[in-house]
């Protein structure tokens, strides 16, 4: 019986991870850009990146539920315009990427996967508010609750890592089965494309929360 209950926790963190991750935000633009200029290697490292992140959030919201509440509260405007404009800063870059050039630097010297993992990770790190949605799926699946003991909390956000690392696995395979037909010129329309799409996101984030002053 408590085998089951343990399984059952286990395959809902991982639900939950699938659920933060499959968004196509900021950082699902960059993995598939990422995926398509690089390799599928680059783009899955940027996810694993970002899956960590979500994990530090979801332990975090998970045994802080009520001071991580608190002091987002208290600070979302200013969590929300930083979180803003860190986004605005990868998708201009992005949007100013040449293609050419970078493929010429990687074969003149080869980009490290751990500099895709780290700027994956603050990137995503920069969304504080990303807890309310965690707040919202341990209410709905009931993940993390009063009475499961360490062993089922620490099982139950296993699970979340490994939901999320799956989708990043298959978004990322998916992509870098496309990428035999992308050309330069497409990877320079898709940066122009993901570079937009990030930079108006951001743009909106900062106007949603000037007005909400």
């Amino acid at each position: 019986m408590l085998e089951r209950v343990m399984l059952e926790l286990f395959y809902t963190g991982m639900v939950v991870g699938v659920l933060v991750s499959s968004p196509m935000g900021p950082i699902g633009m960059l993995c598939v850009q990422r995926t398509l200029a690089k390799g599928w290697r680059s783009g899955f490292v940027s996810g694993t990146g970002a899956a960590l992140s979500d994990l530090i959030y979801a332990t975090v919201t998970g045994l802080f539920m009520g001071l991580v509440v608190n002091f987002v509260e208290a600070h979302q405007r200013p969590l929300q315009i930083f979180g803003s404009i860190v986004i605005a800063v990868f998708g201009y870059y992005i949007f100013r990427n040449n293609p050419l050039k970078s493929l010429q630097r990687n074969q003149e010297k080869k980009q490290t996967l751990v500099q895709d993992f780290v700027t994956a990770f603050l990137l995503t790190f920069s969304n504080v508010l990303i807890v309310f949605l965690y707040i919202g799926l341990y209410a709905r699946f009931g993940l993390v609750l009063p009475e499961h003991s360490v062993r089922m909390t620490v099982l139950g956000l296993t699970g979340v890592l490994a939901g999320a690392i799956l989708w990043w696995l298959f978004i990322t395979f998916v992509v870098s089965l496309l990428r035999r037909w992308v050309n330069i010129r497409g990877l320079k329309i898709m940066n122009r494309i993901v570079g937009t799409v990030i930079f108006i996101l951001a743009v909106i984030g900062l106007v949603t929360s000037f007005i909400s002053f």
